[in-house]
């Protein structure tokens, strides 16, 4: 008997992958290209008696029920395309390549393109979760031929999250690349909305002046209602958790610097070419990049010690201000990201389904939120609106706008870094102004450069000898 499918890669990622389908009663192959990598996976597992280890590619590959199904849990990069043309030799017409790992959308299509030419089928998988959702579940985003997708359907949906509802949370996006591009939009809205979080988490903490203790507490009731999700909740749970070593809260023991693998500075490449606005997102990628300057940052503190304006002990009334800023926030950044998704797809003739979209986030990755359910019923009433213009966020935004500006007042009086946060609100106040200051723009650009502007009460392009 051929095993069902293989695992090329045993990282975190792989690892997880491997076991999530053995526990689905998939035979299933794995391979590394470090050998001892392989042989000590199967020891810790050894009791997985659908588990098998080859140490030899061909063998690998040669193990494999055709057509074969293998799932690269590589680095993203160069890496993909060298594994790939490692296993092309071995390969027959019809077998499947599945890349899972963050790779960019644009090299998603160039490997699909590469392999047609051998009619070796590839999709491009988005898996987001972390290791413990490719687990015990992913959300999943594959992409690419239609025929191939429908021949590994099953598997992904079985290995995938479910629902409260019991639906997988795995659906084919669309045609090549689209997958891996939804993937990278949801990475995006993930530094959005965790940039979010942690400016609010630093005005109870540098503003208010609470504990940590009482920081968790306020985040922990959060969750229970609007912003129920898992990144509230994790956040929960962090503040929680004691150090080992010293006995203080872990969370004052880390320091301050923010790494990155990438994705959310593609998202912001990516909207800056179709002129897609993402400003929450982008400021979300810079404050990233200020954390990394530490030691610049540490002279700058001394250098301008302002005194920032005391605010008063907190109140319930305050806190219940703060929960609803943070909703709008939090709506406003998910309206970027699928925003862009819309632009994309109209752009690249996607056709994607953005109500099946949030479906397929609702569990297993890093942005289910409860409030993704209201999404999906937004756009089933109409798929062209920007989300602020639904009826129900609409109606909030109205009820919670003066709660959201009295925060970011108080994040700006208490002299906080919070980008994030208060790019949602000028990007609400941007796009509900009917008439902008961008009048005066085309102006000076006529001025300097001659480069035309149109008027209010007639057609066509016109230039003024200033």
């Amino acid at each position: 008997m051929k095993n069902d499918i293989g695992v090329y890669g045993l990282g975190v990622m792989g690892k997880s992958i491997a076991l999530n389908l053995c526990n689905h009663d998939y035979k299933v192959a794995v391979y590394n290209y470090e050998n001892e990598i392989t042989t000590d996976y199967i020891n810790r597992n050894s009791d997985k008696t659908n588990l098998f280890p080859y140490l030899d590619l061909k063998n690998f590959v040669e193990s494999l029920e055709k057509p074969r199904k293998i799932i690269l849990m590589v680095t993203a990069g160069d890496t993909v395309d060298k594994v790939i043309d490692q296993l092309i030799p071995y390969l027959d017409k019809k077998d499947i390549i599945m890349d899972g790992g963050n790779s960019y959308y644009k090299d998603s299509i160039k490997r699909s393109n590469h392999l047609s030419n051998s009619e070796i089928y590839y999709l491009g998988v988005g898996i987001s979760g972390g290791e413990m959702g490719a687990l015990n579940g992913p959300s999943i985003m594959p992409s690419g031929d239609l025929c191939a997708y429908n021949k590994v359907d099953t598997i992904l949906k079985a290995i995938s999250a479910k629902a409260d509802d019991g639906m997988p949370c795995c659906e084919y996006i669309g045609t090549h690349g689209s997958g891996h591009y939804v993937k990278m939009v949801h990475n995006g809205i993930e530094y959005g909305d965790i940039q979010i979080i942690c400016e609010v988490y630093s005005l109870l903490r540098d503003g208010y002046k609470l504990s940590v203790c009482e920081i968790q507490k306020i985040f922990e009731q959060w969750n229970k209602g609007k912003l129920k999700s898992y990144l509230v909740e994790i956040t929960s749970e962090i503040l929680k958790k004691k150090d080992d070593l010293t006995e203080n809260y872990l969370i004052d023991m880390i320091l301050d610097v923010a790494g990155q693998k990438g994705t959310g500075k593609w998202t912001c490449i990516e909207a800056l070419a179709i002129s897609s606005t993402i400003p929450t997102i982008t400021a979300s990628v810079f404050a990233r990049h200020i954390s990394a300057k530490k030691s610049e940052r540490m002279l700058a503190s001394k250098m301008f010690n302002l005194k920032a304006n005391e605010l008063n002990k907190i109140s319930t009334e305050e806190i219940n201000e703060i929960e609803n800023a943070m909703y709008c926030a939090k709506i406003c950044c998910y309206a970027q990201g699928f925003d862009l998704l819309k632009d994309a797809s109209n752009e690249f003739g996607w056709d994607l389904n953005y109500g099946q979209i949030a479906m397929i986030w609702r569990e297993g990755c890093i942005i289910k939120a409860e409030f993704l359910n209201e999404i999906k019923k937004a756009f089933d009433i109409d798929k062209s609106l920007n989300l602020i213009m639904s009826e129900i966020f609409s109606e909030n935004l109205l009820v919670y706008e003066k709660d959201w500006r009295n925060t970011i007042i108080s994040l700006i009086k208490t002299g906080i870094y919070a980008p994030a946060i208060v790019s949602t609100l000028e990007y609400f106040d941007g796009y509900r102004c009917e008439v902008t200051s961008a009048n005066l723009l085309q102006a000076q650009r006529d001025y300097f450069g001659a480069h035309t502007y149109q008027r209010t009460d007639k057609d066509g392009k016109f230039h003024t000898i200033w």
